[in-house]
């Protein structure tokens, strides 16, 4: 009795060893046969329920933000103009300062490796000898809705951003001194008590003295042109590289008269000079100030180059004439300008044609060279 008591609690003891292993078949693994955490990639989202993204409600900036540009604006003006453009758009202007005429020999050098996007400032007759030579892309902004039709480009390829007359910046102290009168014509430039006092910039670096080149042939044929050129040479005291040179130097007594644009004769005249404008009564030329892309120029700064022209043409950039003292009359006919300023109506201005001027610049400036003077000592 008392073995078979002892065998029965040997069966219990068994099966109950047998339950409990069993049971401990469902425990998870231990930690040693577990792989290292770092070795198991992250599970993949689930296309139901995408990876949150950061929330953001300010506009996309752009992804450049740098622009190239050759300006023949004169350099007391440009960082009015590149320093607002920049504080409104994010976009950094890197930029050289040329002469019109500088700027459109350097662009046709760089024709096949162009080095900048954006060709600013300048008259048109420098736009369309360089669209001639197929220097430039077309562009046209939107808002040239709200410009008059005569100062717009009937090619479609460069925009107006200001106008401006030929006239003569006179030193009023001189011509107190010496008992005379302001000049109230072409003629009136060649008399010999104005021997050595007249300044006048280069047509082939001055887009400014281009346009004085191109009026008075338009004015008199090219004949006649080229003689009175000739006369007048005789009292030019010595040519300069950029057309706003003269009027300052009018300023400081440096010559008697200069050709130039009215808004660069303004500007020394507000800054307290002795400067005073007369304007040809025979009629004077005229220019229409413009800016356009370079053609190939830099593929990442296309978009902020078309956007420079629109702001440009915007009231908002040509505004910026009154913060500059620039004196330019604005072609945006919503834009406010400077009090005082003459407007093209009130002048005796020709029927000028910058397509003629442009389409035959280059001839007209050889010729210069040739007849009056070949730019071989100009000043800065």
């Amino acid at each position: 009795m008392k073995r078979q008591s002892i065998s029965l609690l040997m069966i219990l003891v068994l099966l109950a060893t047998l339950f409990a292993g069993c049971a401990s078949s469902g425990k998870p693994a231990p930690a040693s046969s577990a792989a290292p955490a770092s070795s198991q990639a992250p599970a993949p989202a689930s296309p139901a329920e995408p990876a949150a993204q950061p929330a953001s409600s300010a506009p996309a900036e752009p992804t450049h933000k740098e622009l190239t540009v050759y300006s023949a604006m004169p350099d007391g003006e440009i960082p009015t103009y590149f320093n607002a453009f920049q504080e409104d758009t994010g976009i950094k202007i890197n930029y050289v300062r040329l002469s019109a005429g500088e700027m459109m020999a350097r662009i046709a050098a760089e024709k096949d490796n162009p080095q900048a996007s954006i060709m600013h400032g300048g008259s048109s007759d420098t736009y369309i000898a360089a669209m001639k030579e197929g220097l430039l892309e077309p562009y046209q902004s939107s808002e040239l809705a709200n410009v008059p039709e005569q100062y717009k480009d009937a090619e479609g390829v460069w925009n107006p951003i200001y106008v401006g007359a030929i006239s003569f910046a006179c030193n009023s102290e001189w011509f107190k001194e010496h008992n005379l009168e302001y000049p109230k014509s072409w003629e009136d430039l060649t008399k010999p008590e104005l021997k050595g006092q007249i300044s006048m910039a280069h047509p082939s670096t001055s887009g400014t003295s281009y346009t004085v080149l191109a009026t008075i042939i338009q004015l008199h044929g090219e004949e006649k042109a080229w003689e009175y050129l000739s006369r007048l040479n005789a009292n030019v005291r010595q040519y300069t590289k950029a057309g706003a040179a003269p009027p300052m130097e009018v300023g400081l007594g440096e010559a008697a008269v200069a050709i130039t644009f009215s808004h660069d004769a303004l500007k020394p005249a507000m800054e307290g000079y002795p400067v005073e404008l007369s304007f040809p009564e025979e009629g004077t030329g005229f220019e229409v100030g413009a800016v356009a892309l370079i053609k190939n120029g830099f593929p990442e700064e296309q978009e902020n180059a078309k956007l420079f022209i629109d702001w440009c043409m915007s009231v908002r950039g040509q505004e910026l004439y009154i913060d500059s003292a620039s004196n330019r009359l604005p072609v945006n006919i919503n834009a406010n300008y400077a009090d005082g300023l003459v407007s093209l109506d009130q002048l005796p201005i020709i029927d000028y044609d910058a397509v003629w001027a442009g389409s035959n610049k280059s001839r007209l400036v050889e010729e210069f060279g040739q007849k009056i003077d070949n730019a071989a000592n100009l000043k800065q």
